[in-house]
């Protein structure tokens, strides 16, 4: 069964910072075109946080998350990571990491055709 796992969620101070893995499992990451995170906030719709290509490992952000954010792929462990750092209270959200089989728009959550179960995300003031 290909499954995505996410963990390393929690509730942190404002100015800390987290790192999120997604693990891959029944099939290898690195097979997979895109890879990404995504979030949802209560009463909000989900939205793009950070994708990253198979092809040459291209990164992509939110324009409003660039600079405290970053992903990376780590291919031995089949885990892909969200490093987050100068955490705000408003990124607070449940946070998804999503694979997709083929290329599209790294940005559109209906391009990915696997999806993890969410990790929840609470950063207080």
């Amino acid at each position: 069964q290909v499954q995505l796992v996410e963990s390393g969620g929690g509730l942190v101070q404002a100015g800390d910072s987290l790192r999120l893995s997604c693990a891959a499992s029944g099939r290898t990451f690195s097979t997979y075109a895109m890879a990404a995170w995504f979030r949802q906030a209560p009463g909000k719709e989900r939205e793009f946080v950070a994708g990253i290509r198979r092809s040459a490992g291209s990164t992509y952000f939110a324009d409003s998350l660039k600079g405290r954010f970053t992903i990376s792929r780590d291919n031995t462990k089949n885990t892909v990571y969200l490093q987050m750092n100068s955490l705000k209270p408003e990124d607070t959200a449940v946070y998804y990491c999503a694979a997709a089989s083929v290329g599209g728009l790294i940005g559109r959550g209906s391009d990915y055709d696997l999806w993890g179960q969410g990790t929840q995300v609470t950063v207080s003031s």
